[in-house]
């Protein structure tokens, strides 16, 4: 038996024994064509999640993080003497800027509040202004607060003014339903341990196949995050170029199987759920939530430190911790406030269970109930 953690954190994610044991295979090279087809499989579920047309869009591999497919699709996508314009709004798709301030690529950073959607008036005149923008990039879902942008409206926008629409999928795939086409997305992006609930060290783009053929005649800004040579390795050899992490890719097999069997609408039902449960405990308990109901995004909720002398998140993390249930800071610098999530193999009891803990934390320390803000 495998102790059972809940981990509130946003990912890696809870996931299933049955995951955790679809890693437990006969040793295998990947050059194998046994494991080419498990590659193939993968590819094909992950593109199916968000309704993605295989002749028109490729499940691209890569060992790593979330952060790599930034990374890659920043570098591997921009033309020469073109720019990138960052919608900025969250430690997310600052970490977008960064990526591009350390390449020396050519962006604008549209910063807006990071509790507030974008102005899409702005967007739009920053897109008149600079007939050079190739690339718009953009946070589905900002981690950091739960707040959630309207990637549709923007896409929109962006195509009309003949730019390439990114954007950063990694807390929402596979959770709030996607529909590539009709969200008007030419590349998106996550990761394994996130919402299929795999084991960390996978992650994946899926993009529009001609652009990135046109790619191959971009400047090359990296060897082992480039686009483009990753894509044809795989097209023609049907593996990843360099080494995948071949125990992940069978859990990701199983974690699919789970995720259709689960259907995509009562797998967004659940996350639902778990959200609200969330939010209910918090307020009962007279928290503040960071991010408004107009802006939520259904899967993080950032609540503020209480003004309380004994408040010590730390505390509170380790307490709840010892008991199986994992919390995480806030995003923003500066401002006190931790998240819980709705990630994972998680359900409303589990909820349930850890507001118990909870506040079983929040009296040892002796912390007041309903807890207190100075306006």
């Amino acid at each position: 038996m495998i102790r059972r953690n809940i981990l509130l954190n946003p990912g890696p994610a809870t996931t299933t024994d049955t995951v955790k044991m679809a890693q437990i295979v006969p040793d295998i090279c990947p050059r194998e064509k046994e494991f080419v087809n498990v590659m193939r499989e993968v590819e094909d579920g992950l593109l199916k999640i968000v309704h993605a047309d295989s002749s028109e869009y490729a499940a691209v591999l890569f060992c790593g993080s979330g952060t790599i497919n930034m990374d890659i699709c920043l570098n591997s996508l921009l033309p020469d003497n073109k720019q990138i314009l960052v919608i900025n709004n969250g430690a997310y798709s600052s970490r977008a800027v960064e990526i591009c301030e350390y390449y020396g690529l050519s962006h604008i950073n549209l910063k807006f509040p990071p509790n507030e959607q974008p102005d899409m008036r702005i967007i739009e005149q920053t897109l008149r202004e600079h007939p050079d923008i190739a690339i718009v990039y953009t946070t589905h879902n900002e981690t950091g607060t739960g707040l959630l942008n309207p990637i549709r409206e923007i896409g929109r926008l962006v195509h009309r003014y003949n730019a390439v629409f990114i954007v950063d999928t990694t807390s929402t795939y596979a959770m709030r339903p996607i529909n590539v086409a009709d969200d008007e997305i030419d590349f998106c992006m996550a990761s394994a341990q996130k919402g299929i609930m795999a084991m960390t060290g996978l992650s994946f783009i899926i993009g529009r196949k001609a652009i990135i053929e046109a790619s191959a005649e971009y400047p090359k800004r990296s060897y082992y995050c480039n686009l483009y040579m990753q894509y044809r390795y795989a097209q023609e050899h049907g593996e990843m170029h360099f080494t995948p992490p071949v125990q992940v890719i069978y859990s990701v097999r199983q974690a699919l199987k789970e995720y259709f069997e689960e259907g995509e609408q009562n797998k967004w039902a659940r996350h639902l759920r778990v959200f609200h449960a969330i939010k209910k405990g918090l307020k009962e308990l007279g928290f503040k939530i960071y991010i408004s109901d107009d802006n939520e995004a259904g899967l993080v909720v950032a609540a503020l430190y209480p003004d309380d002398e004994n408040w010590d998140f730390q505390k509170i993390h380790d307490y709840c911790y010892d008991k199986g249930f994992t919390i995480y800071p806030g995003k923003i610098s500066g401002m006190g406030m931790f998240r819980l999530c709705a990630l994972g193999a998680i359900d409303q009891e589990d909820i349930e269970a850890f507001f118990v803990v909870f506040r079983e934390a929040l009296a040892l320390y002796n912390i007041t109930v309903p807890v207190k803000y100075v306006e």
